[in-house]
């Protein structure tokens, strides 16, 4: 997001939620990745990718994931710091989410990011049932 406000591209918007996580991305300038609870299966774990991991990033190609941080539920990687997969990507069909801040430099500020976030879901996205865990 950053690469794109520095060439001048801006922010795209694309819906209410995404430009939401996009806009406190920019604000904490850390990764936040975005998730359709409704194709997430099974638990959710954080992991380096393997030999061989591939996914469609959203509106792009197959990306090779083997070694990048990555989180992947049972039926495989769905997301990392650089691109979230097209599977579990937000639609306008979405109804429940999990977005997760990624601070790879400790837990400074992620309470005030968490506030800003759900104070913006709530605003413009009639978001509801917030919740955080700090891991």
């Amino acid at each position: 997001m950053i690469r794109r406000i520095v060439a001048g591209k801006g922010l795209p918007r694309i819906h209410a939620i995404v430009d939401i996580i996009n806009i406190v991305s920019v604000e904490s300038r850390l990764p936040i990745g975005l998730y359709d609870l409704a194709h997430v299966r099974g638990d959710i774990t954080f992991r380096a990718g393997r030999a061989g991991e591939t996914y469609k990033g959203i509106g792009k190609y197959d990306l090779n994931l083997e070694g990048l941080p990555l989180f992947a539920d049972e039926l495989g990687p769905h997301g990392s710091a650089t691109s979230d997969s097209e599977r579990t990507m937000v639609t306008p069909a979405t109804r429940k989410v999990l977005a997760i801040l990624v601070s790879f430099g400790g837990t400074e500020n992620l309470q005030l990011y968490f506030e800003r976030l759900q104070s913006l879901l709530a605003e413009f996205a009639s978001g509801t049932n917030c919740q955080h865990i700090l891991v």
